[in-house]
């Protein structure tokens, strides 16, 4: 029985309390022996988890290496956990496959739903035995609030399931399970108790560096080289998770006539988000794990025969009539021009409007083309006043780009130094450049050429 630290009992010092029924139950229950586990035992809890429906289980320690980062997240979420599981749900690969997309999202929406049921019925037999646990929703994006001055998932059940274990991201960056493929969903679960064991990182990568992901996607997000654009992916496959229903609003709001609204919205793209908001929000594409012939389960038809593989799996999806979307002035869009001239070019808003410096910063990594920066090598720095006050560089070097924060001891080419309200107001177009180098608020130290093309390396 516990002590307020008197030698007081808990239930002597809870006055009056002490007498009602479910107190002095609490304190004469055996039960209460649940709770002062030191350690959870990992075949007992693999076995759990596997019968509430789980594919496969990993599991991990809070303070594995892989996390890195991670850590700091999950422990905001829950400031208890000691470990994590890992879990994977299978998909059916053909309707993921398919190229109409009410099959292949149907089977999406499923599995989804299948995990979220299977992590509450997990935390709810854990808590009958006296183990607190949270479990995270299975979707994407989760907290989308915060989006896009920060990431909009709680936490990353991609860096949980590598360290447990249970695959390794391919170059499409998408996790691959070993034996099941790419034809996964993820969930993650966090607990307040160690484990007797834990699970180890995969010892091989079951990507096959096959390229097929490269080909598949109608934007071409997917760089040979191994680099993702997640600008391009996020405009056109999350068309209707994200910046693209901010983008359809503002469609509405611009429209005075019907007439107007039609030339902006095509009935057909108005029904698909009306069955988004309905239904759920569909995946333009995923291409890139449909066509994924990596795991043990999967590779057979791959190797067995490769030309009627690309036939029966890629062609369709390649040659499939549909509207892409892409930011104007893109990558993506000089990619689907010469690549895909069958599909439909729609020019379309991101919806990434940042709110604060904070904002700006995280979103350049998302939004950089690489390709509109090949032959520019230039470090800026950025130097921010006012409500936030802040110094970062960005060094775009390579067709790459990084962000850290504060000044680096390598010159800069050009130094930006902005009032923080002003510098917003003006990646919203809401002040002209001139009115704020006129009025000070913003100043260049360097050559101006150098904002033009800096720009020129991020669209919206």
């Amino acid at each position: 029985m516990t002590t307020d630290g008197k030698g007081n009992s808990g239930a002597q010092s809870l006055g009056q309390m002490a007498n009602h029924p479910t107190v002095r139950k609490y304190y004469s229950s055996s039960g209460r022996e649940k709770s002062e586990l030191s350690a959870i035992d990992t075949e007992w809890l693999r076995a759990l988890c596997l019968d509430a429906g789980a594919d496969d289980v990993g599991f991990v320690d809070l303070e594995h290496a892989e996390l890195g980062s991670e850590r700091e997240r999950i422990l905001q979420c829950w400031p208890r956990t000691r470990s994590l599981i890992s879990l994977v749900v299978r998909m059916n690969r053909e309707d993921v496959r398919n190229p109409a997309r009410s099959l292949a999202n149907t089977e999406f929406h499923h599995a989804g739903d299948e995990m979220n049921d299977l992590s509450r019925g997990i935390v709810r037999r854990l808590e009958g035995e006296g183990i607190r646990a949270v479990y995270i929703t299975m979707g994407f994006p989760m907290e989308i609030q915060h989006y896009p001055n920060r990431r909009p998932w709680v936490v990353s059940h991609k860096l949980v399931a590598v360290a447990a274990g249970l695959g390794h991201m391919g170059i499409h960056r998408s996790v691959i399970h070993p034996k099941f493929g790419s034809f996964i969903l993820l969930g993650t679960i966090l607990m307040e108790l160690p484990l007797t064991t834990y699970s180890q990182p995969l010892d091989y990568n079951p990507c096959l560096s096959c390229k097929l992901c490269v080909s598949a996607c109608p934007v071409g997000a997917i760089a040979p080289d191994g680099y993702f654009n997640f600008s391009a992916c996020m405009t056109h496959n999350y068309r209707e998770f994200m910046g693209g229903f901010q983008d359809w609003v503002d469609s509405v709001v611009k429209s005075s006539t019907p007439e107007q609204f039609t030339h902006r919205v095509t009935p057909g793209e108005n029904a698909s988000m009306w069955q988004s908001l309905s239904f759920g929000a569909n995946y333009k594409a995923a291409y890139c794990m449909a066509v994924c012939p990596a795991g043990e389960d999967v590779i057979g038809p791959f190797l067995e025969n490769r030309q009627d593989f690309l036939k029966d799996v890629v062609k369709p999806l390649q040659e499939k009539k549909e509207t892409v979307y892409v930011v104007p002035g893109s990558d993506a869009e000089g990619y689907v021009t010469k690549r895909y001239p069958h599909k439909t070019l729609r020019r379309v808003h991101s919806g990434l409007n940042p709110q604060s410096i904070e904002g700006f910063l995280y979103g350049l990594r998302i939004i950089f083309q690489p390709e509109k920066a090949r032959g520019l090598n230039a470090t800026y720095q950025f130097r921010f006043t006012g409500s936030e006050t802040l110094n970062a560089t960005v060094t775009i070097k390579d067709r790459r780009v990084t962000v850290t924060r504060g000044t680096t001891s390598e010159s800069a080419d050009l130094i930006v130094t902005a009032d923080s309200r002003a510098w917003i107001k003006f990646l919203a177009n809401r002040i002209y450049l001139i009115w704020a180098l006129v009025t000070r608020q913003i100043r260049l130290y360097g050559s101006p050429r150098l904002l033009l093309e800096f720009g020129r390396c991020f669209v919206r």
